[in-house]
């Protein structure tokens, strides 16, 4: 599974690692779902690979708000991810932000959940944006949708050992 998120802010460009903000939930989320044993890091994001797990981002440029990017930005973020998905080939492509989705891929009326559209063989789920701007979700909320994508992709629920 590669997860992406919609680009990096500006705590992870300073970082180099992935959703490295205090207060963004997506590592608590990754957890809380069932896709790690424990709660990584920012700076453990390279263990995520153990689990079958990538990471990456629709948009490479750092900014402090998802909605500085402009529309050409998000088009061209999703040729190049088409083409990384097409080189990699995950299961599965889950896009933390469902409006990055509808922007990269020009679907305007996606929902959260799984998409009809695929790279591939590589199957599209659309998640809600785990930036604590994103007051529409609640962490509890966000983790049922999260592990409804890890169940559908058939990942076993991860424990600690």
């Amino acid at each position: 599974m590669l997860f992406c998120g919609i680009n990096p802010g500006l705590t992870t460009a300073a970082s180099g690692h992935h959703f490295a903000r205090p207060g963004n939930r997506f590592w608590p989320v990754l957890h809380l779902s069932g896709f790690t044993p424990r709660q990584l890091r920012p700076d453990e994001q390279e263990e995520l690979l153990t689990y079958g797990l990538g990471i990456t981002n629709v948009v490479e440029r750092p900014s402090a708000r998802a909605d500085e990017l402009t529309r050409e930005e998000y088009r061209e973020g999703g040729r190049l991810l088409t083409g990384r998905v097409e080189r990699l080939a995950p299961r599965w492509l889950a896009i933390a932000g469902v409006t990055a989705y509808r922007a990269a891929f020009d679907e305007p009326k996606a929902a959260i959940g799984p998409q009809e559209r695929t790279i591939g063989t590589t199957r599209i789920w659309a998640l809600p944006s785990p930036s604590g701007l994103n007051a529409h979700w609640s962490t509890e909320a966000m983790a049922e949708e999260f592990a409804r994508l890890r169940e559908a992709a058939g990942v076993e629920r991860r424990t600690e050992a």
